[in-house]
C-alpha cells in the first residue's frame, strides 16, 4: 500500500484528478453518513474503488495493522464500564463505527497511492493549486510519497535484525525501544542525505511534471465524486 505498482488497471488509467476528487468526496460522504446504512453503501463503493485497482481488501488491512489496535480499542474504552454490566454496546455503537469509517477511508486512499506516480501526484497537487504555495505543497506530497515508504522499510528491517538475534526474547518494552530508536536514527540520516542530494542536484521548485489529460473515464469519475459530495452536502 505504501508505494506505487505499475500496472494497467482501470485504477491506473485514471488521471490523478479524478481519483483525488473521488478520495476527497468518498470521506467527506464517510464522515457524513456514519450510520450503519451508509456505510454499506460506502462498503460497496470502497469495495468497487479496490476492484478498479486490483486490491485486495487483505491485503490492505495487512499493510496498515499497525493503526488497526488503535480502530479496535476506541469501541472498547468507550463501552467499557467498571461495575455491572461491564460493557454498554449503546455507547460502543458509535466509536465502532467510527472506526469503521476510518478503515473503508484507507481502502480508498490504499487504491489512490498504488495506482498513482509521485510525479503524477506533485502536477495533480500544483494544477490544483497554483502559484509558489502549489509547488510547495506539490514537493510536500512527493518527499511524502518517497519518504514513507523507505522508512517503513527502514522498521521492518530493524525488526528482522532483532529477531534474528532472538530480540524476541527481550520484553515488549525493550523491543519498542529498539525498534524506536533505529527507526528515528535511520529516518534523521535518511533527512540529512536527502538535503545533501537536494542540494547536489540544484533542487528546483519548478521541474517539468508529466502533462495531465481527462479522459471519459475520469469524467465518469468526477460524477461519481460529485454524487457522493452532494449526497455527504445534503444530509
Amino acid at each position: 500500500m505504501g508505494r506505487y505498482e505499475p500496472g494497467d488497471t482501470l485504477a491506473h488509467a485514471l488521471d490523478p484528478r479524478s481519483k483525488l476528487a473521488v478520495q476527497v468526496a468518498f470521506a467527506v460522504a464517510a464522515f457524513a453518513h456514519t450510520t450503519p446504512r451508509g456505510l454499506a453503501v460506502l462498503s460497496a463503493v470502497a469495495a468497487g474503488v479496490l476492484a478498479s485497482a486490483r486490491l485486495s481488501p487483505v491485503e490492505v488491512v495487512r499493510d496498515v495493522w499497525v493503526v488497526l489496535p488503535l480502530l479496535v480499542l476506541a469501541p472498547v474504552v468507550e463501552g467499557a464500564r467498571l461495575g455491572a454490566p461491564w460493557f454498554v454496546l449503546a455507547d460502543a455503537r458509535f466509536p465502532a463505527l467510527a472506526a469503521y469509517r476510518v478503515l473503508l477511508v484507507l481502502f480508498v486512499s490504499a487504491a489512490y497511492v498504488q495506482t498513482t506516480p509521485t510525479r503524477d501526484s506533485r502536477a495533480a497537487v500544483q494544477w490544483l493549486v497554483p502559484g509558489r504555495v502549489g509547488q510547495l505543497l506539490g514537493v510536500g506530497v512527493a518527499l511524502v510519497f518517497r519518504f514513507v515508504p523507505v522508512l517503513l522499510d527502514d522498521v521492518q528491517r530493524s525488526r528482522d535484525a532483532m529477531r534474528a538475534r532472538l530480540g524476541s526474547e527481550r520484553p515488549l518494552r525493550d523491543r519498542m525501544r529498539i525498534v524506536a530508536t533505529s527507526g528515528l536514527n535511520r529516518a534523521f540520516e535518511r533527512a540529512d542525505a536527502l538535503a545533501v542530494a537536494l542540494q547536489a542536484r540544484c533542487f528546483a521548485f519548478n521541474p517539468t511534471l508529466p502533462p495531465l489529460s481527462y479522459g471519459w473515464r475520469d469524467y465518469a469519475a468526477t460524477a461519481g465524486a460529485l454524487g457522493l459530495a452532494v449526497g455527504a452536502l445534503a444530509v
